[in-house]
């Protein structure tokens, strides 16, 4: 971190502009709450006409990743190490996310917690104003109530249509990577639900 903070971090305070930062105009992913990184390294590397923004609170995951990105060369990716939604407010323009990835949030499982979870009402006029049409937004959760709690809220919201043949979850697409936590939870027998939305 000390070394390659500023080759792959991103200043919270300045609005992005991807074309100055990338040196191109390529389609732009977003991750919210990468983890270790492992995921977005792995997308990043399979994907190198593609950029992608990852962004974390946790210090220590994104010093993983750079130590990922910078091992492997890896020029498409940047980090925020800040709030989710005050990046996706502040800093990304409008219309210009070709999709959103949120793998394993924060369940907040207790009752008098879900109101921290992010899939919210609020969360979708975001996610409306920050995708283009056609954009998605692609959720994974072993959480089966945070699943539902995903999809009804989603399903209800006219700006986003369903990818999923049956109108509930989707299969794992082949693009995401199985996580080692993703892995633990299904050898210990949790189920995982993905859900897949586009952008009208």
């Amino acid at each position: 971190m000390e070394n390659y903070w500023d080759k792959y971090c991103l200043a919270p305070d300045k609005a992005l502009d991807t074309r100055q930062e990338f040196g191109r105009h390529a389609p732009l992913f977003v991750e919210i709450g990468f983890g270790n990184g492992d995921c977005l390294a792995q997308l990043a590397a399979a994907n190198p006409d593609k950029d992608y923004i990852g962004i974390e609170v946790h210090r220590p995951g994104v010093g993983h990743l750079i130590m990922q990105l910078e091992q492997q060369g890896l020029q498409n990716v940047r980090i925020y190490c800040h709030d989710a939604i005050e990046i996706l407010t502040n800093n990304l323009p409008d219309s210009s996310l070709a999709a959103v990835h949120l793998f394993f949030p924060d369940p907040w499982h207790k009752r008098k917690h879900h109101k921290r979870r992010i899939v919210q009402a609020s969360f979708l006029d975001l996610l409306a104003n920050k995708l283009d049409t056609g954009g998605y937004f692609h959720s994974a959760t072993d959480w089966e109530n945070y699943a539902n709690a995903m999809l009804e809220v989603l399903s209800v919201d006219g700006r986003f249509s369903n990818t999923s043949l049956n109108g509930n979850y989707c299969e794992r697409p082949l693009y995401r990577p199985l996580t080692k936590f993703e892995q633990r939870g299904l050898r210990l027998g949790h189920g995982v639900w993905d859900l897949i939305f586009v952008r009208k």
